[in-house]
């Protein structure tokens, strides 16, 4: 099953995208100390981040483009990024902190994903994205 992320590697690297990705987790780094949420701190926030940065416009790029025979592929990357990561680390760091807490993260962060996927759908430079939505 080919998934169509990998013919764009560049997309990555683009400065907008990476600024966007490191402002992301400067505040769930910031979020992780202010609130102290027995499951919110550091390693989490990186790795839920990262993941949501490699999966989630792809993800919305499958559902949008109606890209059925991805669906699986889309729901397992989907999950994986919002619970399951999650649910692995929890599981070995504090497992009653992953009974208290999973429940309320997962309606959180799949929103927070969504929201990712909408933010770094374009394919393009920010003056080409800036120009796409000036020409609307």
């Amino acid at each position: 099953m080919p998934l169509p992320h990998l013919n764009y590697p560049a997309e990555y690297l683009r400065p907008w995208k990476l600024v966007t990705l490191a402002f992301g987790i400067a505040l769930l780094v910031a979020g992780s100390f202010y609130y102290q949420a027995p499951d919110w701190d550091v390693p989490i926030s990186l790795m839920m981040a990262l993941l949501a940065y490699l999966t989630a416009p792809w993800s919305m790029r499958v559902i949008v483009e109606r890209r059925w025979r991805l669906w699986p592929a889309m729901l397992f990357f989907t999950w994986f990024t919002v619970d399951g990561c999650y649910a692995i680390y929890w599981y070995f760091k504090d497992p009653v902190a992953l009974e208290l807490m999973r429940a309320a993260n997962f309606p959180a962060s799949l929103s927070l994903y969504w929201m990712c996927g909408l933010g770094w759908y374009f394919r393009g430079s920010l003056r080409q994205l800036v120009a796409v939505i000036g020409s609307r």
